[in-house]
């Protein structure tokens, strides 16, 4: 595309006349991620797909990725959901500021440029000061984006005063596909990252609990662990792999780079297959990168009144949730009462003389009234060793 070779060397051009290096020069852009969808010939996709209503793989979130020219300085991700405070934060106690995501929410789960504008001050401009400073470089930063309707025209504007050594460049229209780093495999490379800590995740705990990859799946994954593999899969983006995606727009700055050359070693889409496979899914590599080019497919309109309406849903259970928080049992109160229980059972078993009739009555409210505080006590345990293990 003319355009794009045309921009190659005005780019070229403006990177000489500001004397900006590949430390100084980051790239930011946002992706969708359908986090809890498997591949489409697997038995939990079929199953799911029989399910009326809103369905489970089709829970979206969005993020902003961000990341310099040499690859060694990686920005906490944005990461808009529809659910500022999901019942997962509340039984995990997690604490939104210490994620290694800047959270926010809207009913779509799409960034604003409310959204980005406070992750540009909050986050991406103290993270970049930080780095110049510390690698004694000039405190000077040059922000590449595409024309987004959450980046502005006139976004330098809106950052704070002590953030103005960032400068903004936006990619001129239909060009981005072409020449925007994070669309040249950084993004796709993330999710395959993503879906093979998740497959792996998913392969411990069938092999670790007595849970079914049915029962992980349906009953204990949820963004809180999903949160856990975003943050496992952005970490094992490489350096090589941040810096090879600026080869179009800026071929100097991965000529500066030299890497030693490794071994051709096991492909993520192939590990991922195998984990699939002991795992008894039928997966190969075309539906692991299938599954990677749908992680970006908007909703339809009828999928979002679906996701609205169980967005509803989960509002009013979540208030039920925080109503019926104040009146659950302690663990320490159900032992004490049991305790006390099984005292004046043996007492009446022991000084009763009517050792039949006692004995009827003391079954009765054994399986009508303690049984059901004992299957509390079960489930905690449970919990308790899978927040162990998921934690």
């Amino acid at each position: 595309m003319k355009a794009a070779e045309d921009y190659i060397k005005t780019f070229s051009d403006l990177i000489k006349a500001q004397g900006y290096i590949s430390q100084q020069v980051f790239n930011c852009d946002e992706t969708g991620l359908f986090w809890k969808k498997m591949p489409n010939r697997t038995y939990i996709t079929a199953e799911e797909k029989m399910m009326p209503g809103h369905k489970p793989m089709k829970d979206r979130l969005t993020l902003a990725l961000c990341a310099n020219a040499s690859g060694d300085c990686k920005i906490k991700p944005l990461l808009v959901y529809h659910s500022e405070n999901p019942r997962a934060f509340k039984s995990h106690k997690i604490l939104k500021e210490k994620l290694q995501v800047m959270w926010r929410s809207n009913p779509k789960a799409w960034v604003t440029r409310k959204f980005f504008v406070e992750w540009v001050n909050l986050v991406f401009g103290p993270t970049v000061k930080k780095y110049l400073q510390e690698n004694n470089l000039p405190v000077q930063a040059l922000l590449i984006l595409d024309n987004a309707p959450a980046h502005p025209p006139n976004l330098e504007d809106d950052i704070l005063e002590e953030l103005k050594f960032i400068k903004v460049l936006y990619l001129p229209p239909n060009t981005t596909p072409i020449l925007q780093p994070m669309d040249q495999q950084v993004i796709s490379n993330f999710k395959k990252l993503y879906t093979k800590h998740l497959f792996r995740r998913c392969f411990e705990v069938t092999e670790s609990t007595n849970l079914t990859l049915r029962e992980f799946w349906k009953d204990h994954f949820n963004i809180a662990i999903c949160l856990q593999i975003i943050d496992q899969a952005w970490l094992g983006v490489t350096t090589k792999t941040l810096t090879s995606a600026w080869k179009k727009l800026w071929p100097e700055a991965v000529a500066e780079r030299i890497y030693e050359e490794l071994e051709p070693g096991v492909s993520v889409e192939e590990e991922i297959v195998s984990l699939g496979k002991s795992m008894g899914l039928e997966v190969e590599e075309r539906d692991v990168n299938e599954l990677i080019e749908e992680y970006t497919q908007e909703l339809t309109t009828e999928e979002i009144q679906e996701l609205q309406s169980q967005q509803h849903t989960e509002v009013m259970q979540e208030i039920g949730f925080e109503e019926s928080e104040e009146e659950v049992i302690s663990t320490s109160e159900i032992k004490e009462i049991l305790g006390m229980w099984e005292s004046v059972s043996q007492f009446v078993e022991k000084k009763h003389p009517e050792k039949v009739a006692t004995g009827r009555a003391s079954d009765l409210f054994n399986d009508t009234c303690l049984t059901h505080f004992r299957n509390i006590l079960r489930g905690r345990k449970k919990q308790t060793s899978l927040d162990m293990f998921f934690f």
